[in-house]
């Protein structure tokens, strides 16, 4: 009988040399040949499926069904499953066993014999779609809120305060404690739908849990009031906090497993007149940085966007509100320049994304490195790129200024309502206008709007009222329907699912800056762009409503005139 690696060499490709380098590796550390091969990046899981499928006389199986059965969770610890990557699924019409190891035998037959499922055919899957299939069923399955909550009593002390050394999976955590289940089922329904923020919000009778999605904080669970003590203690205990300190703010972190996501959450405490208000940011770790081309940016603001963040000194300014995907946009911007004929150097509060080859900085004032003292210490590390997280106070403007005036590029934010708001909010800093005409080369306001869910959406005819709240002329509109969601299971009933930006780009040309020189008047700048052909974030927003991507109603929301 032939060996696996000589079938991939002799029907997929796989190259002589590169077999002989995993069977040294092989040799050296032990391992199934396949697992080697897929590891070095030389073979893909399916191919190695194939060929164990014929070699086992087993089906492959690329998919699984979305619904399944899971009434297996009851029986089985989720341990078991994940640790041997194998999943029963029963879809009515027929039942086998999803496995990614044909060697594991004794596995395979106590989790038979376990369902009483004997004689069921056993199908060859790739590892990840097993392990979703697991983190779903047993996500689907924990116990409701309403469920936990008629649980929850007088807890035991020992129990709620014992210290968190190492947080495992929290789908695997099988504690009886109802607050320990509550605040476990509050995190992995807020990461099952993609929430970027948690709300604990205490009121004079009742606490509130909220999570934010897509920018909207929506209800989650409202638990009784004489668990706030309890739930809030606990979270303060995983996040390493002082929980007998009450009366001041306080923030910490957590490192959280949920689904096999990895999960940063920051914590930030605040007292109020009723308690200890809580707010969590969820931060996933496996976040991909968005490439500036996927940004969503149209053409005429992508082309000289670009342009600015190569060009050789200067400011480059993004603004906008919380929330808005200002770090985002930055991120993109420095990746798509990132190479090893620069030095970039960001100062940041907090470091959303760690990016390769670039020298990170996080923002720590306990021990007085701040924004500025942060700036003035990379200024003497001979950078050509400067990121600063966000421009604060006078100081750091100043700071920067001066950067981009010696040579160096420097990327930044403001929280502006729009692009030529910047301007008048530097000069608020004191900042001298001669020095913003000098240094500044452009700057980017931006928002998310939310798009349209693409599972209900549908078309209507718009009232002419209602386009002319967005400038949308009856022209623009001759023969075309807009879009709007009915809202489903998928949106969670909202019509929306996902964010997009809409982009207003400020270019410092000569007549703004002899314009700066004379005022710092917000709406005499925002006009000469205008007339200078910048499209403002409204008009963006039209554009995009036209294209069936967002609604009239969210471009108002997050716009103004």
């Amino acid at each position: 009988m032939k060996k696996t690696g000589e079938i991939l060499v002799e029907k997929y490709g796989l190259s002589v040399a590169a077999l002989e380098k995993a069977l040294e590796q092989q040799a050296e550390s032990g391992g199934r040949i396949g697992e080697i091969l897929i590891r070095n990046g030389d073979v893909d899981e399916i191919d190695v499926l194939y060929v164990l499928g014929d070699l086992f006389d087993m089906k492959v199986g690329k998919n699984l069904p979305a619904d399944i059965n899971t009434d297996f969770t009851e029986e089985i610890p989720i341990g078991f499953l994940k640790n041997n990557k194998m999943v029963p699924i029963d879809i009515g019409e027929e039942r086998y066993i999803a496995v990614n190891d044909p060697f594991l035998f004794q596995p395979l037959d106590d989790l038979r014999r376990i369902l009483d499922w004997q004689g069921s055919r056993s199908v060859l899957v790739p590892a990840q779609l097993i392990l979703n299939a697991i983190n779903y069923s047993y996500d689907m399955t924990q116990t409701t809120a309403d469920v936990v909550m008629q649980d929850i009593g007088d807890e035991d002390p020992e129990r709620l305060f014992s210290e968190i050394e190492e947080i495992g999976d929290l789908l695997d955590d099988t504690s009886d404690s109802p607050v320990i289940r509550l605040v476990n089922l509050m995190f992995s329904q807020a990461v099952r739908d993609d929430a970027s923020d948690i709300h604990i919000e205490p009121y004079q009778h009742s606490l509130k849990i909220r999570q934010r999605l897509d920018g909207i904080l929506y209800d989650m669970i409202s638990p009784p009031k004489h668990v706030q003590p309890a739930l809030i203690s606990r979270v303060k205990i995983m996040a390493k906090l002082n929980i007998d300190q009450k009366r001041l703010p306080q923030d910490g972190r957590i490192e959280l497993k949920v689904a096999d996501k990895e999960i940063d959450v920051r914590v930030s405490t605040l007292p109020t007149a009723f308690g200890e208000r809580v707010v969590l940011r969820l931060l996933k770790k496996s976040s991909v940085l968005i490439p500036l081309t996927d940004l969503g940016m149209p053409v005429d603001r992508f082309e000289p966007f670009q342009k600015e963040i190569k060009a050789a000194n200067g400011i480059v300014l993004v603004t906008g509100p919380t929330g808005s995907g200002k770090t985002t946009t930055l991120y993109a911007a420095l990746s798509s320049i990132n190479n090893t004929d620069i030095n970039i150097i960001t100062v940041e509060d907090p470091i959303e994304y760690r990016i390769s080859g670039i020298g990170q900085v996080q923002v720590n004032p306990k021990i007085d490195l701040t924004f500025a003292s942060g700036l003035r210490s990379i200024v003497r590390q001979d950078p050509d790129v400067i990121l600063v997280g966000e421009i604060r106070d006078t100081e750091t403007a100043e700071i920067a200024i001066q950067s981009a005036l010696t040579g160096h590029l420097v990327f930044s934010t403001l929280h502006t309502n729009d692009s030529a708001s910047a301007i008048t909010r530097l000069r608020d800093m004191g900042i001298e206008p001669f020095l913003m005409a000098s240094s500044i080369n452009a700057v980017l306001a931006q928002r998310l709007v939310r798009i349209i869910c693409p599972h209900c959406k549908e078309k209507y005819v718009a009232e002419k009222e209602e386009l002319e709240r967005i400038g949308i002329t009856e022209e623009e509109m001759a023969g075309r329907k807009l879009c709007r969601g009915k809202g489903c299971v998928k949106c969670h009933q909202t019509g929306y699912k996902g964010r997009c930006g809409i982009f207003e780009l400020l270019q410092m040309t000569r007549e703004i800056k002899a314009l700066v020189l004379q005022t710092s008047d917000t709406n005499q700048i925002k006009k000469c762009a205008v007339e200078n052909g910048m499209i403002t974030l409204r008009q963006d927003g039209a554009m995009k409503v036209l294209e069936g991507v967002t609604t009239i109603e969210e471009v108002v929301r997050v716009s103004q005139e």
